[in-house]
């Protein structure tokens, strides 16, 4: 990979990485944390899948698009996109698109984004990271979002999970505990939203505890918990909607089940909760610790 050169880069990416800076330090930017919500919803339909099995058909494709990308950095995308898919870390075509719609190496710190699309864990500051893609292909994957449904995901950290949502979904709910970072990346979200990503407008933000999950909005289709915890939080199990799915990392710090846990309902009107290991027992994941508003682990 070339070295990071910010010459390159158009006045919007100017924009977002000197948003991305400063790690570690509360911006003091004005942008609420309670109630950083889009007022008009953009209607993602609106939004044209790319090419997925040409590489260099979406490279042309996605440089017509105004969205100031560049041709090598959509070149690593689509790659690590097919080796997801050789993976079995993304498997539906919906997915698949929303993967190479979102520009990870704008989620990503300035001194890391030639490594945006490398099969890594990346720091963002606030002893937090950026998942790595083969991990936010599998969790999308496992949600199975549909238009129109509501997806709460605990742990905003860099905001490219929910980017990546917000292209299945136009109703994405985030919660991060972490109050600088999760003003930081409403920010960028906002910036990015006023720019060639309008979908990012449907991203509904705010600094609190994920513990808790977002009530006022319950119930949700989807939860997708980007923190590591030794058991279910219950506030979360009850705003999970009957038929919904919840994708969360469980076990001990260093080694943690990806669980994926469904919520349904029969015909007398007992509520029963599934878990089923997503990776099968082949391997485990390592999340940060799920933190309390506060400080400190919600792990027992």
């Amino acid at each position: 990979m070339t070295a990071f050169d910010p010459g390159r880069l158009t006045r919007r990416q100017t924009l977002a990485a000197a948003a991305m800076t400063a790690a570690g330090a509360a911006l003091g930017t004005g942008f609420p944390l309670t109630a950083a919500r889009a007022q008009d919803r953009f209607d993602i339909t609106t939004i044209q899948r790319p090419p997925l099995t040409d590489r260099q058909a979406f490279i042309d494709y996605m440089l017509t698009q105004g969205r100031g990308e560049e041709a090598e950095m959509l070149g690593w995308r689509f790659d690590r996109m097919q080796r997801l898919v050789g993976n079995g870390d993304l498997w539906r075509e919906k997915e698949i698109g929303a993967f190479l719609l979102a520009p990870r190496e704008n989620f990503c710190l300035p001194q890391n984004r030639d490594r945006a699309y490398d099969h890594a864990f990346l720091g963002i500051g606030y002893g937090v990271t950026i998942s790595g893609p083969h991990i936010v292909g599998r969790m999308t994957s496992g949600l199975d979002l549909q238009p129109g449904q509501k997806v709460l995901e605990i742990g905003t950290g860099s905001g490219y999970q929910s980017a990546i949502l917000s292209y299945l979904t136009d109703q994405v709910y985030t919660v991060e505990v972490i109050e600088p970072l999760a003003e930081r990346t409403r920010g960028f979200y906002d910036e990015m939203a006023a720019g060639a990503f309008p979908e990012y407008a449907n991203i509904t933000s705010r600094a609190s505890d994920g513990y808790y999950g977002w009530d006022e909005y319950a119930p949700f289709d989807a939860i997708i918990v980007t923190a590591a915890i030794d058991h279910i939080p219950p506030d979360l199990l009850q705003q999970l909607a009957v038929g919904g799915t919840m994708v969360i990392p469980v076990g001990p710090l260093g080694a943690q089940t990806l669980l994926r846990v469904q919520k349904t309902e029969d015909a007398s009107g007992n509520i029963s909760i599934t878990r089923d290991d997503m990776y099968q027992g082949r391997r485990t994941v390592s999340f940060v610790p799920f933190t309390r508003q506060g400080g400190g682990t919600w792990s027992q």
